[in-house]
């Protein structure tokens, strides 16, 4: 992982806006029989012992559901799917439950309905990786290219790599249905549910929209890096975390004050998170991003990163820059030459100091908002973890 140059700052001015990012006592559901009630324990415990409680919540509900299937030929999706659903960082659900405990109590109820969101995150993962054609997901192959040797053992006839992608693609729906039932079966009764409707529907709406405007965001366009953190604003930075957060909080009752310092914060942490994606896209090693090394430099993504390189860069570091962007194909050299390019552009510094902003402004929201300490520093501590990509 590539930590940013200014952690030491960070971590100061988390502690400056009153968030000790130590200690702290964190409410959590009585779901897990050792791990309920509050608990003093450091905040990286706390933030696992949620997921696994999410993780293991999600297993039940796809289980229960496959029951119901019986018979119905699931059984290799079931197969390529429990993986899948178990190797995430449950982010996207633990922003749910944290906004939720912005204005209510622990609740067995809010942790299945911030379950529901690793299922949905899954059908996006799914079909994302469809459309980008990638061999490689959290360090195992694709579910695309699961299903299509599924389908070459078996000899099956027709073509096994669009098996694979139609079948990863159907699973990716069936996600999709699963997610919205599950919120909907949580057990939080119709008047909370009404409240988290309409923003449940802009985040997916967003999240479409945003992946349709990456579909043509190619970097030999040359987009303005402005246009660049549109698509990612809509296509992860919301979807990640503003939305996450806003609908829990919606769950929960807030009033409209902490439903907009919880937006704020989250379009910042959120903005932060993709920034830091993009870096990882160039540089990230493929034990932490569970993909290829340069990943995005080699399907020609117009990353942050990558757009400002171009932008900043003048004379002959520019004529290579636009070199490599003409290629199709990259061999480990060209990566590694695109890699000394952008430092020496100056992009890598212009990015990690877009971060450490996003990460200050996202503090300095959460320190106004004056919120109760556990959940105060838990965001304070998810800020830092996402834009350093350590949670």
């Amino acid at each position: 992982m590539i930590a940013g140059p200014h952690a030491r700052q960070r971590r100061d001015a988390g502690e400056r806006c009153g968030w000790p990012i130590g200690r702290q006592r964190l409410s959590v559901s009585p779901l897990c029989t050792s791990f309920h009630g509050y608990l003093d324990t450091s905040l990286p415990r706390w933030r696992g012992g949620l997921a696994d409680i999410v993780r293991a919540t999600v297993a039940d509900f796809v289980a229960e559901q496959c029951r119901a299937l019986s018979g119905s030929n699931l059984g290799i999706a079931v197969d390529v799917l429990m993986p899948f659903l178990d190797g995430g960082k449950c982010l996207r659900s633990t922003f749910v439950y944290l906004g939720w405990m912005c204005g209510a109590d622990a609740d067995d109820a809010a942790v299945r309905a911030a379950a529901s969101f690793e299922i949905l995150h899954a059908f996006a993962l799914l079909q994302d990786d469809v459309m980008d054609g990638a061999p490689i997901r959290r360090g195992r192959p694709s579910t695309h290219m699961q299903f299509a040797r599924w389908h070459r053992e078996r000899a099956l006839p027709g073509s096994a790599q669009r098996f694979g992608e139609s079948a990863a693609v159907l699973l990716g729906d069936l996600c999709l249905v699963w997610s919205e039932q599950m919120l909907r079966d949580s057990g939080l009764d119709d008047t909370a549910l009404s409240r988290a409707w309409p923003r449940y529907d802009a985040m997916r709406t967003e999240l479409v929209v945003g992946q349709f405007a990456d579909l043509v965001n190619d970097a030999g366009a040359l987009p303005t890096l402005n246009e660049v953190l549109g698509v990612s604003r809509r296509k992860s930075g919301n979807y990640t975390v503003r939305r996450p957060l806003e609908i829990g909080a919606a769950l929960a009752g807030c009033g409209e004050a902490v439903l907009r310092s919880l937006s704020d914060y989250g379009e910042a942490v959120g903005e932060a998170f993709q920034l830091r994606d993009d870096l990882l896209g160039v540089y990230g090693s493929p034990a932490i991003t569970g993909k290829p090394i340069g990943g995005d430099l080699r399907d020609g993504n117009a990353t942050s990163v990558v757009v400002a390189a171009y932008h900043l860069a003048r004379g002959s570091l520019r004529r290579d820059l636009a070199e490599l962007m003409s290629l199709r194909e990259l061999a480990e050299t060209d990566i590694a030459q695109w890699q000394r390019l952008i430092i020496a552009s100056g992009a890598l510094a212009l990015v990690e100091q877009m971060i450490d902003e996003r990460l200050a402004r996202a503090l300095s929201v959460i320190a106004d908002a004056r919120l109760s300490d556990p959940v105060g520093a838990a965001l304070a501590y998810m800020a830092g973890a996402c834009a350093e990509r350590a949670a």
